[in-house]
């Protein structure tokens, strides 16, 4: 039943062959791979007028120069990511670049952040999408957590059945917002042309305002600056792309980067001068599509496009979490399950992991997109400065053709990166002080696990000059619940293993079915010796650990192997387990940890 569930939800599973049929061209990879940048236009001018608004809404007029700001930290780091494709064709992005270049902990410092992004990307995305809904249907407020939760497993599962599948869903959606976009920056732009908007809806540029602040501005440019997240994630996932892959990847940046720039500036630009304010229940777009085209059918469908890129913008994540994910378990910084392709040839491992570790935060989170974007743009932001200092350090040691202008590209992105990561440090502190926890603690992980795999590494390699010891006999163990065929069976595969001497153990908890069992053994197995044990408080496991130990001590003193052998039987049917004590398999995850006991299991299958 599992097993044909599974097969609905994630399809048939896929040959190894099939994994070039997998690869992205530029239309669905701009989708799949572009769709969190691209969403962030729906919430990235709301949070520079969340920060103006604290002083006044005259001053929103500084918005339009704090979006030009944006606009040029974007065309610098599109450049950056353009070097970095080329120069990093096989994938990686900050991570392989900081580790190359500025040494092992410069690249799990990148790693580790990008990793804990995608996670955020996941649920800020949603979250923010949950916004949209309830802002068309105020009454689904109340269940945003839920109505998120819900979404993020959805799109869990669409990223299980493999990339190229979830790509061609994903395509529409995002067109659909560009399309719809568009549509309402076009609209809104010709009422302003014709003059059916009132001038007097905002403050003229250069209104002086009382109370504005250079530290205040700058906070409203990092907040901004959130818009520019998932910038990185083309760089990461070259591999997704036909050939030629980092020719593909470059042009998608690009495209991508115009898109964003147009969508990002005319929707500050409206905000602006329809004199729109942030709204606890009501997002800034969907404000300004009620104001040019009230609540007809082309708000709904903004509404319900900008909803759905929202939700589906943590795509981004789900295409480059797995990949970075796979980079740092092949250097052996995280687990080994990230590297294995699952039934439809994607790290499942990974998907698996984003979903869950993301429903966690938006529950942690409520839901409130405005508390996770902080913690959410700080932690790409780190990646983005080290990358390019990476760029640089390559440039310089190497000097390629053309390797100054080269070099000022990532200068340049270099430094706005690293002064748009302090602004937020220094201006947002109160809300991203976790990262300075959370980012050492990810980095000791990785290098336990790392001398985890290398201590492993030793111990199993035939090259070391540790003697195993040789088996010169067997003791063999067989723990017995009384007189059955599944006892019967275990026996007969100890007689024929032709061990030193079998012992069979039986834990009695009353006197009386102790003796009752000595008598019948004698005359069902008289070859084979019975120790019985008694146990006053009712444990198997403490009286047998204990023989177990005494006959360890005896047979090493003989160079004898101890076998513990567990009989156990298995039901016709899963469920049946349930029906039964599972105390064979408690006795083996005990034993297992003993250091020179073999423990083995001879299952007895019913029939019936």
């Amino acid at each position: 039943m599992l097993s044909a569930v599974k097969r609905f939800l994630i399809g048939r599973p896929l040959k190894s062959s099939a994994l070039g049929e997998q690869k992205l061209n530029k239309t669905k990879a701009l989708a799949i791979l572009s769709s969190d940048a691209l969403s962030s236009v729906a919430y990235g001018p709301e949070q520079i007028l969340l920060v103006l608004m604290t002083v006044s809404t005259i001053a929103f007029w500084y918005s339009i120069p704090i979006a030009v700001g944006v606009l040029i930290l974007l065309f610098a780091l599109i450049l950056s990511y353009r070097q970095i494709i080329f120069a990093y064709p096989h994938g990686g992005g900050a991570y392989i670049v900081s580790k190359e270049n500025l040494g092992e902990n410069a690249g799990l410092i990148a790693g580790g952040s990008l990793l804990v992004d995608y996670i955020l990307t996941v649920a800020v995305s949603v979250s923010a999408g949950t916004d949209a809904i309830t802002s068309a249907v105020p009454s689904l407020h109340e269940h945003n957590v839920v109505i998120a939760s819900v979404l993020v497993v959805l799109i869990t599962i669409l990223n299980l059945r493999g990339l190229t599948e979830s790509a061609s869903i994903l395509a529409y959606p995002v067109y659909l917002f560009v399309l719809a976009l568009f549509v309402l920056i076009g609209v809104g732009f010709y009422h302003i042309i014709t003059g059916n908007v009132s001038p007097e809806l905002h403050a003229p540029l250069g209104t002086p305002v009382t109370g504005i602040s250079l530290f205040l501005i700058l906070r409203a440019f990092a907040s901004g600056s959130s818009a520019l997240t998932g910038v990185e994630a083309i760089s990461n996932a070259i591999p997704n792309f036909n050939h030629p892959a980092p020719k593909n990847a470059a042009k998608t940046l690009a495209i991508m980067g115009s898109l964003l720039a147009v969508m990002l500036v005319g929707i500050v630009f409206l905000a602006y001068y329809y004199g729109i304010a942030p709204k606890g229940d009501e997002t800034v777009v969907s404000q300004i599509a009620a104001v040019i085209f009230e609540r007809n059918f082309i708000y709904y469908f903004i509404q319900g496009t900008t909803a759905l890129i929202l939700v589906l913008a943590a795509n981004t994540g789900y295409s480059a979490f797995p990949l970075l994910a796979f980079n740092l378990s092949k250097d052996k910084y995280i687990p080994s399950m990230f590297k294995m392709r699952g039934d439809r040839l994607g790290y499942s491992n990974g998907i698996i992991t984003l979903g869950i570790t993301s429903i966690l935060l938006i529950i942690i989170f409520e839901g409130q997109t405005e508390k996770l974007i902080p913690l959410y743009a700080v932690g790409v932001f780190i990646p983005f400065t080290l990358s390019q200092t990476g760029m640089l350090v390559k440039w310089f040691r190497e000097k390629p053709k053309n390797w100054v202008g080269k070099l000022l590209i990532n200068f340049v992105g270099a430094i706005i990166s690293f002064t748009v990561m302090m602004i937020f440090f220094i201006t947002k502190f109160g809300q991203v002080w976790a990262v300075l926890i959370f980012i050492p603690v990810l980095i000791f992980i990785f290098h336990k696990i790392k001398n985890h795999y290398q201590s492993v590494g030793e111990q199993l390699s035939v090259s070391n000059n540790s003697p195993i010891k040789p088996i010169e006999g067997n003791v063999i163990i067989v723990p017995v619940a009384g007189i059955t065929h599944v006892v019967e069976n275990s026996l007969n595969y100890a007689k024929s293993l032709n061990p030193k001497q079998i012992l069979a153990v039986y834990v009695a908890f009353d006197r009386e079915d102790e003796k009752r069992l000595a008598e019948k053994w004698s005359k069902w197995q008289p070859d084979i010796r019975l120790v019985t044990l008694y146990s006053q408080y009712r444990s198997i496991n403490y009286p047998l650990s204990k023989f177990i130990s005494k006959v360890e001590n005896k047979a090493y003193e003989s160079n004898y192997t101890v076998t513990v052998l567990i009989p156990q039987f298995i039901p016709k049917k899963g469920w049946h387990n349930i029906l039964h004590n599972q105390s064979s398999l408690l006795i083996k995850t005990i034993l297992l940890y003993r250091k020179d006991v073999i423990v083995t299991t001879v299952p007895y299958h019913f029939k019936k």
